[in-house]
């Protein structure tokens, strides 16, 4: 069996079916080229969207949409070969995968990106839980890290990696997982400019803006004060993750500077470029290290089309008062 049968064997044995609890359901294909006309109700059941969705635009149509990541679980002539589908909430698992070649052999050669050779990251459906874990791998080319969800539900894990093959791209591949308990989808938190998380607190100024580039600041301070010892963290002093409301589509941000180099401070803010490949609500999530630990800021934001001041889009949002940091990360 050649590995695209394979994949899509193994995968479209995964569904959720929701009631009382998340479990399995009615099978589905993941690998589907046909676009996910998504509804409210897909995206709580955790159900497969390897395509943008209606008005996120794709090709030529859409704001950019080759900028968006983790839609397909094969790009590029690799496929991530998610082995654990399934999970129990609560409780520590062994999460593997392994990243494949069009030939169906394990890829064991990457590039060191950000300090590491592959980030994967977790969320939510609802984008309630995140991680960013870093797993290990084996000579074989398998990859493995323990995770314990604490909600259940449906999950995307992402795999972003270069692999170490002359003229290789960035690739950020995207698999569906299914966490088993009883199921409590929570809402979008409203946007905020603003999110707290164990004393700290992280401002965002700048604005998103569809297929157009811009820079996010995020500042942060503790009991009032501006932070300007924040550590390296992933070769930068911030590392941020988007995440578009709905499909979960991957957006790769990129810190501007780097410790070292003569002219990035650490601190109190960190700077990202980026562009949304489209209109629509999106999660930000940014990783920072201070005093030997890593904590994570949450934030909701708008891409509409339109980009304001930042002095008069930061004052517009202040009124808001939401805190949205207390997201389970």
């Amino acid at each position: 069996m050649n590995t695209g049968l394979k994949i899509t064997a193994f995968t479209a044995a995964l569904a959720a079916a929701f009631g009382a609890a998340y479990g399995v359901g009615n099978a589905v294909d993941p690998v589907s080229t046909e676009p996910a006309h998504a509804t409210h109700a897909d995206h709580g059941a955790g159900a497969e969207h390897e395509d943008a969705a209606p008005g996120h635009g794709g090709g030529e149509g859409g704001h950019g949409e080759k900028q968006a990541g983790g839609l397909q679980i094969s790009e590029g002539g690799y496929t991530l070969d998610l082995e654990t589908s399934r999970v129990k909430a609560g409780e520590e698992t062994e999460l593997s995968f392994t990243v494949r070649g069009e030939d169906g052999r394990p890829l064991t050669s990457y590039r060191t990106e950000h300090g590491k050779q592959l980030h994967l990251i977790l969320a939510s459906r609802d984008l309630a839980v995140y991680r960013h874990l870093h797993p290990k791998r084996a000579a074989d080319g398998a990859w493995s890290v323990p995770v314990n969800l604490p909600a259940a539900g449906g999950y995307r894990v992402f795999a972003d990696f270069v692999p170490a093959v002359k003229g290789a791209k960035p690739l950020t591949l995207g698999a569906d997982l299914a966490a088993v308990g009883k199921y409590e989808p929570e809402e979008l938190p409203e946007p905020s400019r603003t999110a707290t998380v164990d004393g700290y607190t992280v401002t965002l100024d700048g604005s998103l803006r569809p297929g157009a580039s811009g820079t996010l600041d995020l500042k942060v301070a503790k009991d009032g004060r501006p932070v300007t010892d924040l550590q390296p963290y992933l070769g930068a002093y911030g590392h941020l993750v988007a995440l578009r409301a709905g499909d979960l589509a991957y957006l790769h941000v990129h810190p501007n500077g780097e410790p070292g180099d003569g002219t990035t401070e650490p601190g109190p803010t960190v700077s990202f470029a980026t562009t949304a490949p489209s209109s629509g609500s999106y999660r930000l999530f940014l990783d920072f290290k201070h005093d030997g630990k890593v904590r994570t800021a949450a934030f909701t934001v708008t891409a509409d089309g339109t980009a304001k001041p930042r002095g008069e889009a930061q004052e517009e949002d202040a009124d808001t008062g939401h805190d949205d940091g207390a997201h389970r990360h």
